[in-house]
């Protein structure tokens, strides 16, 4: 897997999966810091319409229409349906560049609704969920699902070379199943998401904007012993705390130290503010 991420709570945040060639949300200086993988970029899911969230899309559209890239290639962009900030955004954006060379597409979209990337052979799809972020603003955190294939349960007390022989006579679709496997999901801006959201989900990019609860002031945002409780007993296997408040100085991990026991068995990484994340 492939992923940057760049975020501090209150300027920028935006993270690219690029097996997928996703952006989610778009941050001042995503198109400086990603420099050309910029123009790889096919889908931008954008969790709600705060600007340090979505300031950097409009040098994304402009830095890729004079460019001298492929032209053919178009850029895709999804919003919560009714968030009014982003559609106000995007019309300003297409009118200062009314002469796009390459296609735009945007798409508001439903909570639920299933957005299909991929269709061939590994199926994947993107979902989004409601989250609980400020009142007056609707927000969205993403799924990223894959189609995978499953030996069916009656067939999986039998040798391999019994099942060997079964495929060969019967085929192997014969002996599995399709199921859809939740492989990436990012929260966006929330106080907290919900168990039923993260249980099955092998990666989580869980907004984390305070270590301490007492440095919160309101419901709008996420703490770390919250987050740290939410994940135990899932089957996550990699957590990343981003959206991290500056005032946390340069070693934001020393706050993980006390809670050990929790985290056992996940790898949990931070996006450290001004610092480039990969992984």
């Amino acid at each position: 897997m492939n992923v940057i991420a760049y975020s501090k709570a209150l300027y920028t945040t935006w993270i690219y999966y690029s097996p997928e060639r996703i952006l989610f949300d778009a941050g001042e200086a995503v198109s400086t810091l990603l420099n050309n993988k910029v123009y790889a970029i096919k889908h931008v899911f954008l969790t709600h319409g705060h600007v340090d969230h979505i300031s950097g899309l409009w040098s994304l559209v402009n830095t890729r229409n004079n460019a001298m890239g492929d032209r053919e290639k178009a850029l895709n962009i999804y919003y919560p349906k009714g968030n009014r900030s982003i559609e106000e955004y995007l019309k300003f954006i297409k009118k200062m560049n009314s002469d796009l060379k390459f296609q735009l597409n945007t798409f508001s979209v439903e909570e639920g609704e299933k957005i299909i990337l991929r269709d061939k052979n590994p199926r994947k799809f993107v979902i989004p969920f409601r989250v609980a972020h400020t009142y007056n603003e609707k927000s969205f955190g993403y799924h990223l699902f894959e189609e995978r294939k499953k030996l069916k349960k009656e067939f999986l007390s039998l040798e391999q070379d019994k099942l060997a022989l079964l495929a060969k006579e019967y085929g192997s679709d014969y002996l599995t199943e399709n199921i859809e496997k939740k492989i990436l999901t990012i929260s966006g801006d929330t106080y907290l998401l919900k168990k039923e959201d993260v249980l099955d989900t092998e990666i989580l990019f869980h907004e984390c904007t305070f270590f301490r609860k007492e440095d919160r002031k309101y419901k709008n945002h996420a703490v770390l012993e919250d987050i740290l409780k939410l994940v135990k007993g899932t089957s996550i296997k990699k957590l990343i705390l981003y959206h991290i408040s500056g005032r946390y100085g340069r070693r934001p991990e020393k706050f993980l130290e006390e809670y050990k026991e929790e985290i056992n068995g996940i790898e949990v990484f931070i996006v450290k503010p001004d610092k480039i994340f990969k992984l």
